[in-house]
């Protein structure tokens, strides 16, 4: 392995064929870092990592909710690039039915799985590879986190994002680990059907991400909120 794989931070991303994650692969390669890759689209996935290079990416698709495949992309990333500074648990979805009484249970099952399970999993599956290196764990929260909206079952699920992370953040604390949540409000990528331009853009938040990234290991960015400006 050479020194410049030895020195560089490596970044994990999950939900990083589109939107955020993608962004973020972009940006965190810019600056420096390695990335390992997952998401389920297998085709986007490899077109990123011919586009950022083979000394700096590595991709393995897979379902986040499915453990044994999440483990598989944990394992083979770190053996490729021989370590794990930093996770971004990214991946999320919402539903097509809001509301309680009008809503899908199925839809409400997809979606705890990867909003709740999947992130749960991440985490438990990378601790023990960031706390040999002292690393950083960053999740995708939300405004709808932070603020109630009627009847809103994706809201709750990321109360517990930042419920989670509160908690994450203390355990982690035993060993200099750090912890954030990003939490932006409305943000022009594919999980909505129609574009939405005049709100984030996937580079804001990637923004944040390396910026919490960045900051001296002596501060924790416990969370970044951001919301569009108009």
């Amino acid at each position: 392995m050479s020194s410049e794989h030895k020195d560089a931070k490596v970044l994990l991303i999950t939900g990083a064929s589109s939107g955020i994650g993608e962004a973020t692969a972009r940006l965190a390669v810019e600056r420096g870092l390695k990335v390992i890759l997952t998401a389920r689209s297998a085709d986007k996935l490899d077109q990123l990592v011919d586009e950022l290079g083979h000394e700096q990416a590595f991709a393995l698709s897979a379902d986040v909710t499915d453990y044994d495949a999440l483990k598989k992309v944990v394992e083979r990333g770190v053996k490729h690039f021989g370590r794990l500074d930093v996770v971004f648990a990214n991946a999320g979805a919402g539903v097509k039915s809001p509301g309680v009484e009008q809503g899908d249970p199925q839809q409400w099952d997809a979606m705890v799985r990867l909003n709740i399970n999947a992130l749960l999993y991440t985490a438990q599956l990378t601790l023990s590879h960031l706390r040999k290196t002292t690393g950083h764990f960053i999740m995708t929260g939300s405004a709808a986190g932070r603020r109630t909206i009627p009847g809103s079952v994706y809201g709750a699920t990321k109360w517990f994002v930042h419920g989670f992370a509160s908690n994450l953040a203390e355990e982690m604390k035993e060993w200099q680990g750090r912890c954030t949540t990003i939490a932006p409000g409305m943000v022009n990528t594919p999980f909505f059907d129609e574009p939405k331009p005049d709100k984030l853009m996937p580079e804001d938040v990637a923004d944040a991400v390396l910026h919490a990234i960045e900051a001296n290991p002596r501060n924790c960015v416990r969370e970044i909120y951001l919301m569009p400006a108009n």
